[in-house]
């Protein structure tokens, strides 16, 4: 699905489009799960299914200073378990979980109101 936005002034990481397998950013494929906010992109995040999911994945989230994070949890929601999200919550960081097309939708609104929101994308899967 492709994001149409009109006004992305100063925005240099936006979600272009996002489909099964890859999200696009700034006219750059992305094929793997990924961490992305308004001046960076980790393109190897590590977890690439949600199962993967542990604590010290959300401790790089938060090494990168979010007020907001939007996991994106691949085609369906899944809600991880306290335990795992534990590190965000002590933070007082918000925290939303959704599928990764939410995800991508809701980062670039925020982003576009000069949020400081990190998203945890993981690939939409058939």
């Amino acid at each position: 699905m492709k994001i149409e936005l009109d006004s992305f002034v100063g925005v240099s990481n936006k979600i272009d489009a996002y489909n099964i397998g890859q999200v696009t950013i700034a006219g750059n494929i992305y094929q793997s799960s990924l961490l992305i906010s308004h001046d960076t992109i980790v393109s190897d995040w590590s977890p690439q299914s949600f199962s993967e999911l542990a604590t010290s994945h959300l401790e790089q989230i938060i090494a990168l200073g979010p007020e907001i994070v939007l996991l994106g949890t691949g085609k369906n929601l899944i809600f991880p378990s306290d335990s795992v999200i534990a590190p965000i919550t002590e933070q007082n960081i918000g925290f939303e979980v959704m599928d990764t097309g939410a995800a991508c939708r809701s980062y670039n609104f925020l982003i576009n109101e000069g949020r400081p929101v990190v998203a945890a994308l993981m690939m939409i899967e058939e």
